[in-house]
């Protein structure tokens, strides 16, 4: 099973430690934080960009298509009813210019079923539970 960990700085703010690589978590100040980076909720949304961009750049490198100018523009808003969750997420693949069109359906199959979109439409079972006196 892989492993992070997540540290407390101060106010909002925490810092994600994954395999050598940190990340700064935070609210924007309009709700209390420093903005010192994104929200966990956006880091969510990301995660899903960026998996359809990385699985459209291996379709293309696997198929010979030239990737400049590949790109992912991803929009999403919270659900209005509770939990408190996000409601609606909208990918949008930017295709490199002279992209063939008759791989496009093929490209949207595969970038349809990266790891993170499989993982929210079939959801992890989660458990949270709970340690003190830990320093991590």
């Amino acid at each position: 099973m892989a492993t992070m960990q997540v540290r407390h700085e101060e106010g909002d703010r925490f810092t994600v430690s994954i395999r050598g690589h940190e990340v700064t978590v935070d609210q924007p100040v309009k709700d209390g934080g420093t903005d010192e980076g994104p929200t966990p909720t956006e880091l969510y949304v990301a995660g899903l960009a960026a998996c359809v961009g990385f699985y459209a750049g291996r379709f293309m490198r696997r198929h010979g298509i030239d990737g400049d100018g590949l790109g992912v523009v991803c929009t999403w808003e919270m659900a209005e009813d509770r939990p408190a969750r996000v409601g609606a997420i909208e990918v949008t693949l930017r295709l490199p210019d002279g992209f063939p069109e008759e791989q496009r359906d093929r490209l949207l199959a595969v970038v349809e079923h990266c790891t993170v979109h499989n993982s929210i439409v079939r959801a992890p079972q989660v458990r949270i539970t709970t340690l003190e006196g830990v320093t991590v």
